[in-house]
């Protein structure tokens, strides 16, 4: 198995919304905020290349949305999901696999794309993986705190299409890719949990934001159970630790990759590197 960083740009949210309670006065020390409030924040995507199967996880945003709706988000940076593929000699076409951790629009929006008026997906070839809790949560009534980043134009054209798959709960996506689950964020996110040569490699989405969120407590305004997110990363933590495993981060705008340690104050960062890095 080969693994990949996937670059698609940068974004911007409210900094006292990726932070919830946290005072400014600590959380700007390790994410600085603009004249407006708002941080920089990655789309960062992992590439699996596994024989002839080729993964991807999540999608980046995409660029079907109006101006106005990306106005709001302040997208920058020059990396694509294409050029980034095509920096590791692939394209998209070449996709067998998306496996979507859940389907909020920073996550599943350049799973479609639109090509004239319609809606079709944007990888041709690739099989879309979600799980039915989530995709019912996300599908059938929406709650109101996360009815704006669940995009029915994101959502069910993949339904439509007949590229939908379900992962059971338990269930593995392949051999070497295992999948975990946190229900704070959202109901039922994926995380994969990839072992690569002898590591174990978990995809934090959103239950890690970045090397900013590690504190327990450090816990994003829009997580819709604040205090099972909690529960989950104090549990989630120890076990990272005591395995010492790498964690894949999707948002840090400067961190591909990080682990953990006990210190006086918790458990928090020891290092971080880029993917490439890490060592065999």
């Amino acid at each position: 198995m080969n693994l990949y960083t996937i670059d698609t740009g940068f974004f911007k949210l409210d900094g006292g919304a990726m932070f919830g309670v946290v005072p400014k006065s600590l959380w700007s020390r390790t994410n600085p905020p603009d004249a407006k409030n708002l941080c920089t924040w990655a789309t960062r995507l992992l590439l699996m290349e596994d024989g002839n199967q080729l993964t991807l996880i999540d999608t980046g945003l995409g660029d079907k949305q109006d101006a106005k709706f990306f106005g709001h988000y302040d997208l920058h940076g020059d990396a694509t999901l294409d050029s980034s593929l095509a920096k590791h000699g692939f394209h998209r076409d070449d996709i067998t696999d998306i496996i979507l951790t859940h389907l909020h629009f920073d996550h599943c929006g350049g799973a479609i794309k639109r090509e004239n008026e319609q809606l079709i997906p944007a990888f041709k070839n690739a099989k879309y993986w979600s799980n039915e809790k989530h995709w019912d949560w996300a599908t059938v009534d929406p709650n109101p705190r996360e009815r704006a980043s669940f995009l029915k134009e994101n959502i069910l054209p993949i339904q439509e299409s007949g590229q939908l798959n379900f992962l059971a709960e338990g269930q593995s996506f392949n051999e070497k890719v295992g999948i975990r689950y946190a229900n704070g964020h959202t109901e039922a996110m994926m995380l994969p949990q990839i072992q690569y040569k002898g590591k174990t490699i978990l995809y934090m989405a959103d239950l890690l934001p970045s090397v900013g969120h590690i504190p327990i407590p450090y816990v994003m305004s829009y997580d819709v159970r604040p205090l099972v997110t909690m529960d989950e990363r104090k549990d989630y933590w120890q076990e990272i630790v005591d395995n010492e495993y790498i964690l894949y981060l999707e948002h840090d705008p400067e961190h591909e990759c990080c682990t953990l340690q006990h210190t006086e104050k918790g458990i928090r960062l020891k290092e971080t590197f880029k993917l490439s890095e890490i060592y065999f």
